[in-house]
């Protein structure tokens, strides 16, 4: 399907249409099949310039973004904040448009501070920027990734139960997963401890759920979120060991989970706590495949700002 991409930024899925969201997919299962070959890169964004500017730490999603730009062919520039002017008291504007002097492309940011890339975005209209994940507002490339596994796995995502278990009162990977969910027609529950988990998602369309056993026995999905612990006020969460018997998936809570759904998560996983090692690392996981996947869509992404700045 012809498909006119014109959006110069990726900042939330809360922007994007049903449409753009299925094209990003779409795109990605191309980008897939790069990796599959002896040789692993591709002309696309030859020429262009690609700065790395993460202000908040970061492994997995750095190194995906890094790796998805070399095989692209871009020109990659990483900046991180310690060995930075943001040390030095130098402003993020100031330090974005120092970058974009050197005729930058693009900006993938990561900040602490929710609504850092919306605010790039209207800063530098010249320059294509893509969140890498803001505060606990927003984390549009993980959401999207988990979609591309979803629908690679099950082969739709329209109908499918996908519960969402942990912090989401904090997480940025909820948020974002939530609003591709209901755009692609997917029933979303969430649960965990009343602290972390507000009833407003209710007034979108979340079913919203305390007990682990009822928000999992009907999951095609279930999407486990790390602790935020860097986030979190302590009196918000109930304890490592509470949390664990009550909302950890392990052997005991399996028995409610069907053989055929499958255990998601963001990474970096908290063993035992969130999740059981013998879970993670067994045949319903699918968490590596997420990583494989989320190299397919970071390029997906970036080659289809880069085509939509003017």
């Amino acid at each position: 399907m012809d498909f006119n991409w014109t959006k110069k930024d990726l900042l939330s899925l809360y922007d994007l249409s049903r449409e753009e969201i299925v094209h990003i997919l779409d795109t990605a299962e191309e980008f897939k099949k790069v990796s599959q070959r002896n040789v692993k890169k591709v002309p696309a964004l030859r020429g262009k310039t690609v700065v790395n500017l993460f202000v908040e730490p970061s492994t997995r999603t750095r190194l995906s973004f890094e790796l998805a730009e070399k095989r692209l062919s871009a020109d990659v520039i990483n900046v991180q904040a310690d060995a930075s002017s943001l040390r030095k008291g130098e402003s993020l504007l100031d330090t974005v448009k120092n970058i974009r002097a050197l005729q930058v492309d693009i900006v993938v940011m990561r900040h602490s501070a929710a609504g850092a890339p919306n605010f790039l975005s209207r800063e530098l209209a010249d320059c294509s920027i893509v969140n890498a994940g803001d505060g606990a507002h927003s984390h549009p490339t993980q959401a999207l990734l988990d979609l591309f596994t979803m629908r690679e796995k099950k082969g739709r995502i329209e109908g499918l139960n996908v519960a969402i278990i942990g912090d989401i009162l904090h997480s940025r990977v909820a948020r974002s997963n939530i609003w591709g969910l209901l755009k692609l027609g997917a029933n979303v529950t969430i649960s965990g401890p009343a602290t972390l988990v507000p009833k407003e998602f209710e007034k979108i369309g979340v079913r919203v759920c305390r007990n682990l056993k009822d928000a999992v026995k009907d999951a095609d999905v279930i999407n486990l979120l790390r602790i935020q612990h860097e986030r979190q006020r302590t009196e918000y969460f109930p304890g490592t060991g509470e949390y664990a018997k009550f909302y950890g998936i392990n052997p005991d809570s399996m028995k409610y989970i069907s053989p055929e759904t499958l255990i998601m998560h963001p990474g970096p996983i908290n063993r035992g706590v969130e999740l059981d090692s013998a879970i993670a690392d067994g045949p319903q996981s699918v968490i590596l495949e997420q990583v494989t996947n989320g190299l397919a869509v970071r390029m997906a992404v970036l080659f289809l700002v880069a085509g939509a700045l003017k």
